[in-house]
């Protein structure tokens, strides 16, 4: 897959570091973080100024596994 435009907050993410650690899927980062990162919860909740846990995924979901 081509990398599409990025989320502007890829860099500082947790998820980004998570994926570098092997901890995440690379689909997460292809289908949000270079995708269609306007329906990411993240990239909803960082943009209405709301904090957010560092292990929410993208979808919601709270994954206790990342820490």
């Amino acid at each position: 897959m081509s990398r599409k435009e990025a989320c502007k907050w890829f860099d500082a993410c947790p998820l980004k570091r998570f994926y570098e650690q092997g901890k995440l899927d690379k689909k997460w980062i292809e289908d949000y973080c270079w995708g269609d990162y306007p329906k990411c919860a993240r990239y909803k909740m960082e943009k209405e100024g709301t904090y957010h846990a560092d292990n929410m995924m993208p979808d919601g979901i709270i994954d206790q596994r990342l820490e």
